[in-house]
């Protein structure tokens, strides 16, 4: 089966008769939701049905929710998180078995919806200096504690039946800016960054999807890291992703030049999917157009990720509730 080589959204609760063409038309690969998408139960389920029938398959529809400052979906038809970061030192020797409670939890709410896909695991190592955009966001700095969290989130959206995707490949961490408005720069070589900043995403390497970083890595490459072969080449060879690769939202102002433009660069450079978040009408359309169709090898990859989707295993909410409600101390939600 062939996908446009591309992950797109819309711009309300529901499609409008444009999107509708615009999407049977270009058959973008998946789609991603933000808040401006989210309205009722109901509202979400249709829209995401919607998607599904424009594209006449079951694609994959993907959202952020991390918990904390980054979450599109909001009470009542979630849960309220406190940022990981928090969480994690909450739970101490016990954030694996907590960070695996919070996300299968997460992914029965998104399931329930019909969302299949979270962009998580974020396993960037916090740095004392990192942004504050994303600092909160991470596990901690330590590579082997962060793997180990990391695989536990991975695991809990498996088991909810949602595909994870991986962030920010090759490593967010040591960024001093926020990629939403500034291209930050790291002046780091690559061994150092292979011993530290690649290792949990070379740990989790078997996942089914990935998201790159927009960064650039000065002592490897100039350009950020979305748009460089070369840092796509370590992706793939040092830390050994061979799934999906989809970029950051090309649409953030650490890339420069029209979003068409961007797409041939992020897909000549390696990446198989690009993602396009808030964009004009006209802006996606472009986007779509220049994407075109994925890589007979990038639409390998793409069936690859898909068969890993699974039925989630049986949840006993309450129970899973009480025991992580257990090893937060009873501090579980933000307050």
């Amino acid at each position: 089966m062939s996908f446009g080589a591309t992950i797109t959204d819309a711009e309300g609760l529901r499609l409008t008769a444009d999107e509708k063409r615009l999407f049977q038309e270009m058959n973008p690969f998946g789609f991603i939701l933000f808040a401006r998408n989210i309205d009722t139960a109901d509202q979400v389920r249709a829209l995401c049905d919607d998607f599904r029938e424009a594209v006449g398959r079951n694609c994959p529809i993907t959202i952020d929710q991390e918990g904390g400052r980054v979450q599109r979906l909001r009470t009542p038809l979630a849960r309220e998180w406190m940022p990981p970061l928090d969480h994690v030192m909450l739970a101490g020797d016990q954030a694996e078995r907590a960070m695996y409670l919070r996300y299968r939890l997460i992914a029965n709410e998104l399931f329930e919806l019909g969302i299949d896909s979270n962009c998580a695991p974020m396993v960037d190592l916090a740095r004392e200096n990192t942004h504050v955009f994303l600092k909160n966001r991470c596990y901690g700095s330590d590579p082997k504690t962060v793997s180990g969290i990391g695989k536990a989130v991975a695991k809990g959206h498996m088991d909810g039946g949602v595909l994870p995707v991986i962030k920010h490949m090759p490593g967010h961490g040591l960024s001093t800016l926020d990629s939403h408005h500034d291209l930050p720069h790291v002046d780091l070589t690559q061994e150092a960054l292979e011993q530290a900043d690649f290792a949990p995403f070379r740990a989790l390497n078997d996942l089914p999807m990935g998201m790159t970083a927009h960064l650039v890595y000065d002592r490897i490459d100039p350009q950020p890291a979305t748009i460089s072969p070369t840092m796509i080449g370590l992706i793939r060879d040092k830390i050994g992703f061979d799934g999906l690769i989809m970029t950051d939202d090309i649409s953030m102002k650490a890339l420069s030049g029209a979003p068409e433009d961007i797409t041939r660069q992020a897909l000549t450079a390696g990446c198989d999917v690009v993602l396009h978040c808030n964009g004009s009408f006209e802006a996606r359309a472009k986007v779509l157009d220049a994407a075109g169709e994925m890589t007979e090898q990038a639409g390998k990859r793409a069936e690859k990720a898909l068969a890993m989707r699974q039925k989630p295993v049986e949840l006993d909410i309450p129970s899973a509730e009480a025991e992580l409600s257990a090893l937060m101390g009873g501090q579980v939600y933000e307050r």
